[in-house]
């Protein structure tokens, strides 16, 4: 929750004017459980999703994650919850289950640093173009998984897709 990369996408969000919740997986940091292989927090992302729909049951709303986080929110989104899209940034190219995305109508838009050692573009590029419409790849110059050197255009990319521009 505290990640830079994770700062930079909420904050991305908030100055587009949307609700932003963060939140840690259960296990990471102070927070309680253990690592659950996706499953449990898969259940951890639903139950943040319910409380944020439940004090703003109007708003559209949009997921998104980074790295790990990215593979839940997309779970999530093509689950069926009525997101209007989903924002992948850094998704690790290195699990081979994907098959939650073969029928996903949610827009997706996966954001990849240039130089991802755990996402490289020659990896992600020929998945990202296999799955079904809508998707879309935005590449972020920057030397590693963590954005180093690009965190602002990363940012700038999530605040005008949370704007409404640049929808796939």
């Amino acid at each position: 929750m505290h990640n830079k990369v994770v700062y930079r996408i909420a904050r991305g969000l908030r100055r587009a004017g949307c609700v932003v919740l963060r939140f840690n997986f259960r296990g990471v940091n102070l927070s309680d459980g253990v690592y659950d292989s996706g499953v449990g927090e898969l259940e951890d992302a639903r139950a943040c999703l319910t409380q944020v729909r439940e004090r703003y049951p109007e708003l559209p709303f949009t997921l998104a994650g980074f790295s790990f986080g990215s593979r839940v929110a997309l779970r999530l989104a093509c689950g069926g919850v009525g997101a209007r899209r989903v924002i992948a940034v850094g998704f690790p190219t290195i699990y081979q289950d994907h098959e939650y995305l073969d029928h996903c109508t949610v827009p997706r838009i996966f954001a990849q640093s240039t130089h991802d050692q755990y996402g490289p573009v020659d990896q992600l590029r020929p998945f990202v173009e296999a799955l079904p419409e809508p998707r879309r790849l935005i590449l972020i110059e920057a030397r590693d998984h963590f954005f180093d050197g690009g965190l602002e255009q990363l940012e700038a990319a999530v605040f005008r897709l949370g704007a409404g521009a640049g929808e796939p």
